[in-house]
């Protein structure tokens, strides 16, 4: 981008926080500098009050970012899409007034990208299970230990993480890329919240290499095949699955899917999985929790220990087996106490 260009973006901004609306539109590559300085004044996740401005970068226009009042998140909970002034609004590009898990899991985890729908979402799932901020975080440290796992021990240098989520403190590259720093990730996601802070996922180490894809994970024909523009498929992958796979229901076959996948990759990857038990819960709360999973855009769909088993049909399971994601390789002196998740964890690899 020109300097000429980037002063006027910096103008742009100046102007937004002084209060006057404005609309920023590139048609051309953007550098992640400039991105990077936009995200400062306003931030994808709608921190900046006062302003407004939508943001293309051409021609993956499916990247949007959105600041002011119109598209405050956890900062304002009262305030919908639009705030007060409606007449100067900007469209979002999914409905924030249904609940997402992703947004949902931020919120658990302590995060700001989220909106009230997700946040009463969850706060009605802590009183049907108030263990529910406990799995989240479980399963967050199960990815961490997972991760190093396979990037230590068992050697992978291909990592393939669908069902991303909103980033956090310890995403996959870094977490690889500490061990290895010439590990290559590509991530999978379709939630346009997810897309919009996807330039965090694409820090990668300069010997190494990440990638992120807007796909959904039923649609793997596309996920193999950008994938393979990172990944080299004739050598080992580790495939991550983590709290995804409770979002297909059955109707669209997730083993298949899960077969799909990982007979694109050669003997000696793995597959990582997390996925709600409905054996780790009484049925009760089980019950409860399908009333809760009404608000959200997805519905959960809750298997037994066997049913989740079978994702991993083909592999050796890596000790400890299919556990409770806290059960899986714990940290020395990490007990959870008396706190139990709902949530199954196993690593496979591939014969």
């Amino acid at each position: 981008m020109p300097v000429v260009a980037q002063r006027a973006v910096r103008s742009a901004l100046a102007s937004g926080r002084s209060g006057r609306p404005f609309w920023m539109i590139f048609f051309a590559p953007v550098p992640l500098g400039i991105l990077t300085e936009i995200d400062v004044y306003c931030g994808f996740s709608g921190n900046c009050a006062g302003w407004r401005a939508v943001i293309c970068v051409w021609p993956n226009c499916g990247l949007w970012g959105y600041g002011g009042k119109g598209a405050e998140m956890s900062s304002d909970p009262a305030v919908a899409p639009g705030g007060s002034d409606a007449g100067e609004a900007l469209p979002l590009a999914f409905d924030t007034s249904v609940a997402h898990q992703a947004r949902m899991y931020d919120y658990l985890l302590g995060g700001k990208d989220n909106y009230a729908a997700d946040r009463a979402a969850a706060e009605a799932g802590l009183k049907i299970f108030p263990d529910l901020r406990f799995t989240a975080r479980s399963n967050r440290a199960f990815l961490g230990r997972a991760v190093r796992y396979l990037a230590g021990e068992a050697g992978m240098r291909q990592f393939l993480d669908i069902g991303t989520g909103i980033p956090t403190a310890g995403n996959t590259h870094e977490v690889a890329q500490d061990i290895a720093p010439a590990a290559r990730v590509v991530y999978v996601d379709y939630d346009p919240v997810v897309l919009a802070h996807a330039r965090a996922l694409l820090n990668s180490h300069e010997a190494g290499a990440t990638e992120y894809i807007n796909a959904d994970l039923r649609d793997t024909g596309t996920i193999l095949a950008q994938a393979a523009e990172v990944l080299d498929f004739s050598q080992p992958v580790a495939v991550t699955l983590l709290s995804i796979l409770h979002a297909i229901p059955d109707s669209d076959d997730p083993h298949a899917i899960v077969a799909r996948v990982m007979d694109a990759v050669p003997s000696g990857s793995y597959l990582a999985i997390s996925h709600a038990g409905v054996d780790l819960l009484d049925k009760a709360t089980h019950d409860s929790f399908g009333g809760n999973d009404m608000r959200m855009q997805q519905q959960v769909t809750y298997r037994t220990g066997e049913q989740v088993a079978r994702f991993f049909d083909g592999t050796d399971l890596v000790a400890p087996g299919l556990v409770r994601v806290e059960e899986w390789r714990p940290e020395p002196g990490t007990a959870s106490g008396a706190a139990r998740s709902f949530l199954y964890g196993a690593v496979g690899r591939k014969r």
